[in-house]
């Protein structure tokens, strides 16, 4: 019996975890190719690495197929219906920022806020025909986040790519997406709205609260625990 720990397969989220859990005394590495997505934990006798995309992460601990993950937390909360009943928050890991925030253009001068969003949309349907179009991946979080401010005649339009680019490409008026600096969104002329702060993610470990939770696993836990101070 092993405790599956999931972590980012590629890139800087797995370079700072694999970091974050070697300055406590747990080591990750991957001992294939980057094609294997194969991986090995030391530190914690029974400690099992996984290695998956950040984004399968959250379904992963869902269905009870790894017991712990490293992912952000934005993908947690946009996957997960009731992610605070099917994962524990153990702790953040200080990197990996990023803000999900509503954008629009510069140009709309007189758009500053979710009330003034409000009211533009309603104008937009009725010079239109149509609501106006936010392209998101986040379909979700910010069908929540503008339901919960009151925010309506809009419509979700997806995009897993180079949303900021979607309003000068007239497939969307207004965005929703992840924002480290905002450097990308001033290069599109686009804004983030005062209030439009939908999620502030970061890098965080989760632990799923399935049943696959043995004697075993929680020994191995704890031992765990007790190396990365949780």
């Amino acid at each position: 019996m092993t405790l599956k720990l999931g972590v980012p397969s590629k890139g800087r989220l797995m370079e700072k975890t694999f970091d974050w859990f070697g300055a406590r005394d747990v080591t990750l590495q991957r001992t294939g190719s980057e094609r294997e997505y194969a991986g090995a934990a030391h530190g914690v006798n029974g400690l099992e690495l996984v290695l998956l995309s950040a984004g399968e992460i959250p379904r992963e601990m869902a269905a009870r197929r790894i017991d712990l993950g490293v992912t952000g937390s934005d993908l947690v909360r946009e996957q997960l219906a009731v992610w605070d009943r099917q994962v524990l928050e153990l702790t953040h890991l200080g990197f990996g920022h990023a803000d999900l925030i509503i954008a629009v253009p510069q140009a709309w001068t007189d758009v500053r806020t979710l009330d003034d969003l409000d009211a533009a949309a309603a104008a937009f349907r009725r010079a239109h025909g149509f609501r106006l179009r936010i392209a998101t991946k986040y379909h979700r979080l910010v069908r929540e986040f503008l339901r919960d401010k009151g925010v309506a005649d809009y419509q979700l339009v997806d995009s897993q790519g180079a949303t900021e680019g979607t309003v000068k490409n007239l497939t969307a008026e207004a965005i929703a997406d992840i924002t480290s600096t905002g450097e990308t969104l001033r290069a599109n002329h686009l804004k983030i709205l005062k209030d439009g702060l939908i999620h502030k993610s970061q890098a965080t470990l989760f632990k799923s609260r399935g049943d696959q939770w043995t004697d075993e696993k929680r020994n191995i836990f704890k031992a765990l625990s007790e190396k990365l101070d949780l």
